[in-house]
């Protein structure tokens, strides 16, 4: 069965609540695309996942729409609403969708508070983390009250991209957020948590990392030799701990790159995902998961991929 780790959701009591959090800054979700919970929607994303072979898909919000927010009576309303909407989208086709909890950040105590509501009672398999939170790295010493309850618990963290162009001006300023800027923050959040040594101070959490990892899988090499793990008294070298994360396949269908990181990686550290519906503009549903067979991997690894990893590490039997 496959597993789409890395699929959308946006409800509509959550779109409204993003929208008072966000004063209207953030749209409701993609138009013209199945994310919301109309049942027009819902009917489309089953019909999808049925063609493409997903027997269910894991869900959280897209990049620029975490319930994150200075308000914190607003962040957790919209946190709340999110996952009680997404929850109860779970507990009508139980079979079909599972979800990470979404936490309102950078409110800590509220954070952990939603993060023992979503996995304690509302049955959801991990934690969605954003990559910053109000332009803060989500590997910053004031969100480890978060990763120690995930290490207590044995837990998973998703992480997904912001959006915001690395908040560099040679990103923003030449429109390249999308197309650049998503796998530079995945790439950023990787080294963060080896920078910060956080891996080894939690061995317990299984963190998944977006896009193949951005361009770390060609950097491993390059790390060890200029992360200086003595200078930066790292318990391993970078690649080492870059190697114990587990990355997804959204990558726009690039055989070289899905080629790249199963090298760097290994097929037992990759695990299918969608960005769902973002890629419906490029391909279709289908495809994007297609193409993990059509790449030239070793052998039994793309059913690996597409077929054991997410069970196993979801604990989804």
């Amino acid at each position: 069965m496959i597993v789409d780790v890395h699929a959308h959701y946006h409800p509509s009591a959550f779109n409204q609540a993003l929208g008072r959090l966000t004063q209207g800054r953030v749209a409701g979700g993609f138009p013209g695309q199945p994310d919301t919970d109309e049942e027009g929607h819902l009917q489309q994303r089953l019909e999808m996942m049925e063609q493409a072979g997903v027997g269910m898909q894991v869900l959280s919000p897209a990049a620029g729409r975490a319930p994150y927010g200075a308000d914190e009576a607003a962040a957790i309303a919209a946190a709340r609403a999110g996952n009680d909407a997404t929850a109860e989208l779970v507990r009508r086709y139980p079979a079909k969708f599972r979800a990470f909890v979404s936490l309102p950040l950078p409110h800590i105590d509220a954070s952990l508070r939603e993060l023992r509501r979503g996995l304690d009672e509302l049955d959801m398999v991990g934690v969605n983390l954003h990559c910053s939170a109000l332009d803060r790295s989500v590997a910053e010493a004031e969100f480890e009250p978060i990763y120690e309850e995930l290490n207590r618990r044995s837990s998973v963290v998703f992480f997904h991209p912001c959006g915001n162009g690395i908040l560099s001006p040679l990103i923003t300023n030449y429109g390249l957020g999308a197309a650049v800027g998503t796998s530079l923050e995945d790439a950023a959040i990787v080294l963060h948590l080896i920078a910060r040594k956080l891996p080894a101070k939690y061995p317990n959490i299984t963190f998944i990392v977006p896009h193949l990892g951005g361009p770390i899988p060609m950097l491993l090499d390059r790390l060890d030799r200029q992360f200086s793990m003595q200078q930066r008294e790292l318990p391993e070298p970078p690649s080492v701990t870059a190697r114990r994360f587990y990355y997804d396949t959204v990558g726009h269908g690039s055989a070289a790159g899905l080629l790249c990181a199963c090298t760097a990686f290994g097929a037992s550290h990759m695990l299918p995902g969608s960005d769902f519906p973002v890629l419906l503009a490029y391909e279709t549903y289908t495809r994007t998961f297609a193409y993990v067979r059509e790449v030239a991997l070793p052998d039994g690894a793309a059913s690996q991929i597409l077929e054991r990893t997410a069970p196993t590490i979801l604990k989804l039997g």
